[in-house]
């Protein structure tokens, strides 16, 4: 059941509000006025706030402005003998989940009140989500290669500017581009991912575009792509400079046009995404070779990101060696075994050919055969490949 701070200047609706609520098994706090409730919600967690508009001092509406500058997550029922449809279209603009009249309708009430809390569930989970989400994909480091682009990832991810990001296989390229989406006005919009590398460069063109019914040989129904099904949101093109040159010519098209069209299909469909690429070449390289189209990449790299090796970075590796440590103990329900600062040293004089991703490897390796602290004898022994 919910925690409701019921606000009220007279004493009887407070008691028969309170009542009431106990009845249908709901935790009741009673205030008599505005300050007293605003300084109530700063010190205590409430799912739902029951506040009368018309009070002695601060009126409700002044209420729930300042709860909301505070951003307390609460659900507030503004209640009001001297309503009107004015008053209540001025309290939800501000913020208010309903405007009930008095003589309160008890039926509606407790239905407002179920009603606001369930959604408020649905809020508290999606910001867990969302949390959880957030700190898979974080940006773990404080040197000042990572310091800058936490800058300027924050300065760019609320524009509608394309970036490319550079740097070695295993580097936390994808880190930077959820970083970018989280951060972006369009962070409740999808993210949709295409490992250009991974996908035949026969299919590419589908799995980005879509396709008809009978477009190719497989093609038993129709699809759709990956620009579609990002539309509002970010597509995140990851190791761009293995696309074949054909679909380049139509991913340039559609950036230039904002429009599609499916394998087998001359029908164009309007799309609105933001393109954020990644790659492990030097495209520059790739343009000489003929291997990439020079106007796309001007398309793509409005701004351009490098994201830094390991081994640029090895001040890094402390932080990095205790993050992914809580991360792997936490995976497995055991508890965390200690560096010694011996063991950090060890690690830091490492060729990390595999970056981050290496790095998260071994840091695993060392949790399973280890006992307790991990000395500079077990980065020795269990760093590189058993046997070798």
């Amino acid at each position: 059941m919910a925690k409701i701070l019921v606000i009220d200047d007279e004493k009887a609706i407070r008691n028969s509000l309170k009542d009431i609520l106990e009845y249908e098994k709901h935790e009741v706090t009673l205030v008599e006025d505005g300050l007293t409730g605003i300084k109530e919600l700063e010190e205590n967690e409430y799912d739902i706030v029951l506040c009368d508009i018309k009070m002695p001092g601060i009126d409700g509406i002044e209420v729930l402005e300042k709860v909301n500058e505070k951003e307390i997550n609460v659900r507030f029922i503004m209640i009001s003998g001297h309503g009107t449809v004015d008053t209540a279209v001025g309290a939800i603009k501000k913020g208010a989940f309903d405007f009930i009249e008095k003589p309160l309708d008890l039926n509606r009430l407790l239905i407002t009140i179920k009603n606001a809390d369930e959604i408020g569930k649905l809020v508290s989970e999606t910001y867990t989500l969302k949390k959880k989400v957030s700190k898979k994909y974080e940006m773990v480091g404080k040197s000042d290669a990572i310091k800058q682009i936490k800058e300027m990832v924050d300065k760019v991810a609320t524009t509608e500017a394309r970036v490319l990001i550079t740097g070695e296989n295993g580097t936390g390229k994808e880190l930077v581009a959820h970083r970018l989406h989280e951060k972006s006005n369009r962070s409740n919009q999808p993210f949709v991912e295409v490992n250009c590398a991974a996908i035949p460069s026969e299919l590419i063109e589908s799995e980005l575009f879509g396709h008809e019914k009978g477009s190719f040989t497989s093609a038993d129904k129709q699809r759709t792509g990956k620009f579609e099904q990002a539309n509002g949101g970010i597509i995140f093109l990851d190791e761009i400079g293995d696309m074949s040159l054909s679909a380049q010519a139509k991913v340039l098209r559609a950036l230039q046009e904002n429009k599609i069209s499916r394998v087998g299909s001359d029908k164009q469909i309007k799309v609105d995404v933001r393109v954020i690429a990644a790659t492990n070449k030097n495209i520059k390289e790739e343009i000489a070779a003929k291997r990439f189209r020079e106007d796309l990449y001007h398309r793509i790299s409005v701004i351009l990101i490098h994201v830094p090796s390991l081994n640029e970075r090895s001040e890094d590796i402390p932080i990095l060696a205790e993050h992914f440590m809580k991360t792997i103990s936490k995976e497995n329900g055991s508890a965390q075994l200690k560096f010694e600062s011996n063991a950090i040293k060890e690690l830091q004089k490492i060729n990390w050919t595999g970056n981050i991703r290496e790095f998260r490897n071994v840091i695993e390796r060392l949790f399973i055969l280890c006992d307790e602290k991990i000395t500079a004898n077990d980065v020795k022994l269990y760093a590189h490949p058993i046997g070798r």
